[in-house]
């Protein structure tokens, strides 16, 4: 499948999801305000490291060997079987002790352990959650496009009826309450779609751990790990940092921000995860990699540019539309936000590299250091400019990530 196709078939899951962030920001802003965002922020990221270390951080892994062994069937199922036997039983326990400690956690991530029964609601549903991120890594190695495309079309619907419906009943609870759940709703109907694909059965999902598998998954695994860790602590210490110092309004605009981001950015990174990955990991000749390293600098970072400057200079009517008055505020990190979302395309092309050949140690030490930077230059940046300083952090982060990406990524292709 080509690059345009893919992107094309991800545009329609995309433009969904977006349209239901239309929805969904506007709900959101308006019953749960600028730090209510923060909250979410704060939740979402818990919720992203629980998941991951549940899992067994194989999901790259499973991706990048489904692609791998795509002529060979019982290889896959080798690492389905074992991928799936260690997420059950890493979830299982992950479940038991987020029970056992939702009023820490709650404390910890969200600063009030009243809320602690939102991370028991998450808890109980962190199998599905789990099999769910799973089954959608088999579909993406598998190269099933359509498949893939319902599958994030039906939790992008859930997201928008089960968290408009709890916002509004039970406000910023009702919220975190529905970020805990929807994606676990959604397994019902990534399964359904993965049953119906004739290259798949039941028992290939859970079984006898294969040792060359689960050693071939752990190398993305240490990746997986550093990225849970890394990027979403960097992200809750910058919040804690601008909700102590700036107030917590302050830190739910950079939330409202970066979830914008995200949104607008969604089929730039998806078409990586869903194209670039398994395109990489088949690719063994230089030539080739290069050639399709080449082709995204083409397509994907002008449209990631042109996205940036439309956004940028709709910022007004943006945050009306979106969110509401009370987060006008924000307008002021739209410039330096916009820079850092093309430089950090322009790197993610690269990095993703790392990824589909499984360069460990740079990839974990990039994480580590960069995740460490960002809060570091957002400390400094924001003592002296205020609430800008953390987007202007954004911006020079990835410009130096990106410069780091290409002298590393050139060396290696260089020695082979």
């Amino acid at each position: 499948m080509t690059l345009i196709k893919t992107s094309l078939l991800n545009g329609i899951a995309v433009i969904i999801k977006m349209l239901t962030l239309l929805g969904l920001n506007k709900i959101l802003a308006i019953y749960v305000g600028p730090a209510g965002y923060a909250a979410l922020g704060q939740f979402q990221n818990a919720v992203q490291m629980i998941t991951t270390f549940a899992s067994g951080a194989l999901n790259t892994g499973v991706t990048k060997y489904t692609a791998e062994y795509y002529e060979d069937e019982a290889r896959q199922h080798s690492v389905w079987r074992t991928a799936g036997t260690i997420a059950l039983i890493g979830s299982l326990t992950t479940a038991v002790l987020v029970i056992i400690f939702n009023q820490p956690l709650a404390g910890w991530f969200l600063k009030d352990e009243s809320l602690g029964s939102v991370f028991i609601w998450f808890a109980a549903t962190l199998v599905l959650f789990v099999f769910n991120t799973l089954l959608l890594a088999i579909l993406n190695g598998k190269k099933e496009i359509q498949r893939y495309v319902t599958a994030n079309i039906a939790g992008s619907l859930f997201s928008l009826v089960v968290t408009s419906v709890m916002a509004i009943q039970l406000g910023l609870y009702g919220a975190l309450v529905a970020l805990a759940i929807y994606q676990s709703l959604t397994f019902f109907v990534t399964l359904l779609l993965t049953y119906k694909a004739p290259w798949f059965k039941f028992r290939y999902l859970l079984g006898r751990v294969d040792k060359n598998a689960a050693k071939n998954l752990a190398k993305y695994t240490a990746m997986a790990l550093t990225s849970a860790a890394c990027v979403p602590v960097s992200h809750i210490l910058i919040r804690n940092h601008l909700g102590e110092t700036l107030g917590w309004d302050a830190a739910g605009y950079w939330e409202a921000m970066w979830r914008l981001s995200a949104a607008y950015l969604m089929l730039v990174t998806t078409t990586l995860s869903v194209y670039y990955l398994p395109k990489l990991a088949e690719l063994q000749k230089n030539s080739e990699i290069k050639r399709e390293i080449i082709q995204g600098y083409k397509i994907i970072l002008p449209a990631a540019a042109a996205c940036g400057l439309a956004i940028y200079l709709l910022r007004d009517f943006i945050i009306r539309v979106l969110f509401t008055a009370d987060f006008m505020p924000m307008e002021s990190l739209f410039a330096w936000q916009m820079v850092g979302d093309t430089l950090k395309i322009g790197s993610w092309i690269l990095s993703y590299l790392m990824l589909g050949k499984a360069m460990i140690k740079l990839f974990i030490a990039s994480e580590i250091i960069f995740a460490s930077t960002f809060y570091v230059l957002t400390v400094a940046f924001t003592k002296v400019i205020g609430l800008e300083g953390v987007v202007l952090s954004h911006a020079v982060n990835y410009l130096v990530y990106w410069i780091v990406m290409a002298i590393f990524i050139i060396k290696s292709l260089r020695c082979k």
